[in-house]
């Protein structure tokens, strides 16, 4: 006998230890089944997985988990990812907490990556250990890490072959600059937060006392009646303490109120040096003064304006972020913070009378993710890669359809990221990673070679005898060697008979906010060095957020953890919250009630597992669902057969949440709550041959529910396959190896769904009458068909004890005219009426109705007013702004069903 429920926390860790330990993950050997894989987008070893990863990780497992069943050979690639900058913030963390050491520089280099290796092995299995809970079906005997000596040899081939063909070199260039972490850092790794600032309006001298006319006042045409002479140029920053780099004062082309000045100079405070006034399209003249300061070696936009006009660039601070001694630097601001060195700028403009005012202003400052400290640009010697040329091939993979994104909008974002892209810098000042395969001689010439002893014998050769040589001591950008991913894991550059099968992937699932940190890199390398697209389909999925909308942050307190929620619900319960809200274009808003409401569901499944064992539903022998007679079985076979191709279509086009909707509504809509129903009559009658069919019926729709739901809910479908098999026939293997029904459309009988489905749609509108008119569900009413034909008349007759049951009403008849203080609606050729004078208060209905609706319409007034309001839509944010509508949208729905209630009344 089933058990009264199934317990997540016990036997979900045994069927995954009993699925990992029979090879049920690994691909098919069989050389004809059709091959699809997937790589994991490798986790970091940072600690443990976080929801985000659960949505990942459950789309990937639902597709692996469904191809598998419709008889492919499936690769799902597991693995993990060093992540840098990430994994040595942490190890530098515990070290700081342990106090054993001042820093990783005081422990050296191989001792501290001996220290970092150790925390990979402990991170790593905590995190596919969580992966298991959550019931990942990797083939973990092929797990790969991306400092493995087989992908560091990868890592370093692609390296060199670029820097070879050109496509890799060094280059001084700005680049984002950590002060924590002393590292260059991607785009990804800033954070872009809105904090209160200032725009300090500074004044700068013209050369000689010089003076021009700058207009003051204008009339309605906007030209210039009133002037006042000056004596300098006015500009306004949020970064004061890079005055001291400036190389010019820019002004755009078209503004006449400098058109005097282009060409002239200008003196810098607190040096004296002289910079020149250049014009260029970069300043908008209708912002600020129209005049700002190029500091090229601290400013993106700066840089660039620097180049164009061979303006010198002045490096001001160390990599701590402390101004450095140098000549073109007063000695007084000189090894100073970079924020002491702004107070003290700041004070002494002031006493020169060159402080114009400040102004408060909120300003957008760049974070770095890790430190939470003011990204700094720098002007670096790094290593690049050439990404435009790359991009050509990786942009005409998508182009030609090589490669197709779901949904396809987020191909527009792909092709603008990859044909504006700029120069790649893959260099990183960290220790933990793959350090760079180049080495300087004395005279600084480099040699990149894949070993060291390829680079002494290259540095040889030039030299003509052998010299010394050092190595790089940067580590690569992370992003490099995920780019290979793909196809590194399967063994690449040896042409293994992996990389032959499953090369190039079938699906990669990611979040959209990697498309060109990885998906694009990887889309560029693959097409390089394989000469092929490394998947056939991206599928975009959104991000999780909290109940309220809100992104999900420490500081916020709202972090969601998944494997409190898998040991509080159950993995089914998570996975299934996750597909069925994971809809294209939308944030997935979590929270414990989601969860356990779909704890509930399989809670559902499992009960009727309960009620077939009771009612000897079971499959002794063949069953033909084409040659069952009676009408509810017909129908729910051919509900069922709608059901699965429904979920089949969806996963096959990428839908999670509409599969498993589909899911939903059949297993708990259709055949729990109506279909068992409806059968217990035959299950308790007098009749054997209905019975028998009945049971039979009952037993094989079952079956294929654990099959359609497996994918999605696959720890109760697998125990119910295995305890099912207890009190019927023996099972040919574990469910999760079982071929996916492939059910005639045949199956599908318009007149039982004409005959049964009317019975449903009588039932369901009952129900929703009752509901809307609130009336109590244990109050026992009756149901009136009025102009009933003779075929509905019969219909009535036929289930009338199924639909009394199920409705709960204490009758139904036909009857030719509705009494006064009925609620009615329309089925087929015959109104429906309740009678409710007896068993409501019609008055107080109506007066309940009438301050609902008033009620609804005051909230829909109050956001209405909220999006309508300009400033509220300029400022709030995304989700905030989305929330709204939402209410606004659910407060009409509400309205207009209590407005048909109170028609309904009369």
């Amino acid at each position: 006998m089933l058990e009264s429920h199934f317990s997540a926390q016990t036997q979900e860790p045994r069927l995954y230890a009993a699925w990992e330990q029979s090879g049920a993950f690994k691909p098919k050997a069989d050389p004809e089944a059709e091959a699809f894989s997937i790589v994991i987008p490798p986790p970091n070893v940072t600690g443990s997985l976080h929801i985000g990863h659960a949505l990942n990780c459950t789309l990937q497992d639902i597709l692996c988990r469904f191809e598998r069943m419709r008889g492919k050979s499936v690769l799902w690639q597991p693995g993990l990812d060093h992540a840098g900058i990430a994994t040595q913030m942490v190890v530098e963390s515990q070290m700081a907490q342990s106090g054993t050491h001042d820093s990783r520089r005081a422990m050296g280099r191989e001792k501290f990556l001996e220290r970092v290796w150790s925390w990979k092995e402990e991170s790593g299995g905590t995190i596919n250990g969580q992966l298991k809970r959550l019931g990942a079906s990797c083939d973990w005997s092929r797990e790969r890490f991306t400092m493995d000596e087989g992908l560091s040899a990868a890592v370093r081939k692609v390296f060199v072959q670029l820097y070879k063909e050109g496509l890799v070199y060094r280059d001084k260039r700005l680049v984002n600059w950590d002060p924590h972490f002393e590292t260059a850092v991607s785009d990804l790794e800033v954070v872009n937060e809105e904090r209160a600032g200032h725009f300090w309006h500074l004044r700068y001298p013209l050369e000689n006392g010089q003076t021009y006319q700058f207009p003051i006042a204008f009339d309605e045409a906007g030209v210039a009646i009133e002037f006042e002479t000056r004596d300098y140029i006015a500009i306004a920053t949020t970064r004061p303490e890079t005055i001291l780099g400036d190389g010019a004062v820019a002004v755009h082309p078209s503004d006449l109120r400098y058109r005097d000045l282009v060409g002239k100079r200008c003196i810098l405070p607190l040096t004296g040096r002289l910079i020149p006034i250049i014009a260029d399209d970069y300043p908008d003249p209708e912002f600020g003064s129209g005049a700002v300061k190029i500091t090229g070696a601290h400013d993106f936009n700066d840089y660039k304006v620097a180049r164009r006009h061979d303006i010198e660039l002045y490096i001001l601070f160390d990599t701590k972020g402390r101004t450095i001694d140098a000549d073109y630097i007063p000695e007084a601001y000189r090894g100073l913070d970079r924020f002491e060195a702004r107070k003290q700028i700041v004070a002494d403009i002031d006493t020169l009378g060159l402080l114009e005012r400040v102004e408060d202003k909120p300003i957008m400052q760049p974070l770095g993710e890790r430190s939470d400290v003011v990204i700094e640009p720098m002007l670096t010697d790094q290593w690049y890669v050439d990404a435009a040329k790359l991009a050509v091939n990786a942009l005409k993979a998508v182009e030609s359809g090589e490669t197709k994104f779901v949904p396809e909008s987020w191909t527009a974002t792909y092709y603008q990221w990859l044909r504006h892209i700029e120069p790649w810098c893959i260099s990183r000042q960290l220790w933990w990673g793959h350090r760079i395969p180049a080495w300087y001689d004395r005279a600084g010439n480099i040699f990149v070679e894949e070993t060291e002893a390829e680079a002494l014998a290259a540095a040889s050769t030039m030299h003509g005898r052998d010299v010394d040589l050092v190595q790089d001591e940067d580590v690569l950008d992370t992003w490099f060697s995920s780019a290979l991913w793909p196809f590194s894991t399967l063994g690449w550059p040896t042409q293994t008979p992996e990389l032959e099968r499953f090369y190039p992937t079938s699906t990669l699932v990611t979040m959209f906010d990697i498309i060109f940190f990885w998906v694009a890199r990887m889309m560029m390398f693959g097409c390089h060095f394989t000469g092929k697209a490394p998947f056939s389909t991206v599928v975009i999925h959104s991000r999780v957020v909290d109940e309220n909308g809100k992104k999900m942050s420490k500081s916020k307190g709202n972090i969601i953890d998944p494997t409190v929620l898998i040991e509080t619900y159950g993995a089914d319960a998570l996975r299934f919250t996750l597909a069925i809200a994971a809809g294209p274009g939308r944030d997935i808003r979590m929270s414990d009630k989601r969860v356990e409401g779909y704890r509930n569901f399989g809670t559902k499944v499992w009960n009727a597992a309960r009620f077939a064992q009771m009612n000897e539903c079971t499959l002794w022998d063949a069953y033909d669902p084409k040659a069952v007679n009676h009408p509810v079985n017909r129908w729910i076979v051919s509900e069922l057969t709608k059901a699965t191709h429904g979920v089949e279509a969806a996963l096959s086009a990428h839908r999670f949440d509409e599969a498993a909707q589909t899911n939903y509504a059949f297993v708990w809509g259709v055949f729990c709550d109506l279909y068992l129903e409806l059968v217990k009559p035959l299950l308790n009658g007098e009749d054997e041959a209905a019975k028998a069919e009945t049971r039979k019926t009952v037993a094989w729709v079952l079956d294929q529910i654990l099959k359609i739901l497996h994918p999605f809910m696959p720890f109760v479908t697998e125990e119910l396959w295995e305890k099912t098999a207890e009190f019927g026939p023996k099972r040919s293997g574990m469910l999760m190896r079982e071929a996916w029904p492939t059910l005639s459309l045949d199956l599908i009988d318009e007149a039982a769904t004409a005959e049964v489905g009317w019975v449903v749609d009588l039932v369901t509108g009952l129900r929703s009458l009752r509901s809307e008119t609130n009336v109590p569900a244990s109050a026992k009413v009756a149901a009136l068909l009025i102009g009933a034909s003779k075929q509905t008349a019969q219909r009535l007759e036929r289930y009338q004890a199924e639909i009394d049951r199920l409705a709960r009403l204490e009758y139904s008849v036909v009857a030719d005219a509705a009494p006064p203080g009925s609620v009615t609606f329309v089925l087929g050729e015959a109104i429906v009426a309740i009678p409710l004078a007896g068993v409501l208060d019609i008055d107080a209905e109506k007066l309940r109705l009438g301050k609902e609706i008033a009620r609804c319409i005051k909230e829909i007034e109050t956001v209405a007013r909220k999006l309508d309001n300009p400033g509220f839509v300029a400022k709030a944010p995304v989700e905030v702004i989305e929330e709204q509508r939402e209410r606004l949208a659910s407060y009409a729905g509400e309205k207009q069903k209590y407005e048909a209630a109170l028609a309904r009344l009369g």
